[in-house]
């Protein structure tokens, strides 16, 4: 409790006090025979009740008026020992507005403290229940990822498998003789084949984005296995071991799963490489295709795939180049510097 509210709750009390006391003390010398006539009796000409309680108000109000006073006196010592303060004066250590100013500042600290401590407090909740929100975010989004991909691969894809080998077989075993309607099965078939390079790049986009588990060596070698599996182009890669963090790692195999799906859905490329390597103390990931490329000048750098890749590149301190000519291919390269650590290798 504060002086001040001590000194007032000290007086509070003191006016009770007198006026029990003044209620037993007048009550014994003049005591009542009729309590009903409460009101009627007089002392020496004054009223029994501002007797009784006139004279302990009058106390409680001399002593609050001196408290007042007594608090007036020590906060004016105080400012004008801050102005001296402000001002440039020193004051001695002994002199009791200094003792006083060092209580304030004591008491001001701990006001301080306390509110630190509890907006750390509110401010690690806030975290805490952002994080749980995103990562149930992030795993009710990776399980309708896989929900769907699972869909897609078990109905579209394997529909779209069987009519690209109809299709085929129309077109080889028994052609038309009509050539514009031969011309018209031979444009359903390409369709259906890019068709089914989409699909592919959808179901590249759906699976999960993290690595679970993997090292990003592995990562990328068990997805380009899987494309030369199931996608009709020349793929070759050199893919060494690297000692990087998780989140450059996850940043980098994104990034490469993007590329992947911008080639397979537009470049109608035959070939595919793949680099990921360190040199210098940077890793090194690019990505070149003989596809159809496009025009640097005409195309849109603000769409949502190449600025995707450049804001994962930029997002662990890396560099984003992509170079295109029309009919010549495309090549992307990432940089990402590698910071290791004390007795780290590239072994």
């Amino acid at each position: 409790m504060s002086p001040i509210l001590r000194h007032v709750f000290t007086a509070i009390l003191f006016t009770l006090l007198i006026t029990l006391i003044m209620i037993g003390i007048t009550m014994a010398a003049f005591p009542l025979d009729n309590w009903s006539l409460i009101i009627e009796r007089t002392i020496y000409d004054v009223p029994f009740l501002v007797f009784v309680f006139g004279i302990p108000i009058v106390a409680g109000a001399i002593i609050g008026v001196t408290t007042g006073w007594y608090w007036r006196q020590r906060l004016l010592r105080v400012s004008k020992h801050l102005d001296e303060i402000a001002k440039g004066q020193k004051i001695s250590t002994d002199d009791e507005a200094y003792k006083e100013l060092d209580k304030i500042q004591q008491f001001m600290e701990q006001i301080q403290e306390k509110i630190r401590i509890q907006t750390e407090n509110a401010q690690r909740l806030v975290t805490e229940r952002a994080n749980e929100r995103e990562k149930s975010l992030q795993e009710v989004v990776v399980q309708e990822r896989n929900r769907l991909a699972r869909e897609l691969h078990d109905s579209v894809s394997q529909q779209l498998f069987a009519a690209s080998m109809m299709m085929s077989a129309i077109n080889e075993s028994n052609p038309p003789d009509d050539v514009s309607i031969k011309q018209q099965l031979q444009m359903v078939e390409k369709m259906i084949h890019q068709s089914q390079l989409e699909m592919r790049a959808l179901l590249l986009h759906l699976r999960p984005v993290a690595l679970k588990g993997k090292s990003l060596q592995e990562g990328v070698e068990e997805l380009l296995v899987e494309l030369t599996q199931k996608v009709p182009m020349e793929i070759d890669w050199k893919v060494e071991a690297l000692t990087i963090d998780k989140g450059v790692e996850d940043q980098l195999f994104r990034i490469l799963q993007e590329s992947v799906s911008n080639t397979l859905r537009h470049a109608k490329a035959s070939s595919f490489h793949v680099m990921l390597i360190e040199r210098d103390e940077t890793v090194i990931m690019r990505v070149v295709d003989d596809g159809i490329g496009f025009d640097m000048g005409q195309v849109k750098t603000s769409s949502y795939g190449l600025q995707n890749m450049r804001e994962r590149a930029f997002e662990v301190g890396g560099t984003f180049k992509i170079i295109s000519l029309p009919d010549e291919g495309t090549r992307l390269e990432v940089k990402v510097p590698s910071f290791r650590k004390e007795g780290e290798s590239n072994d």
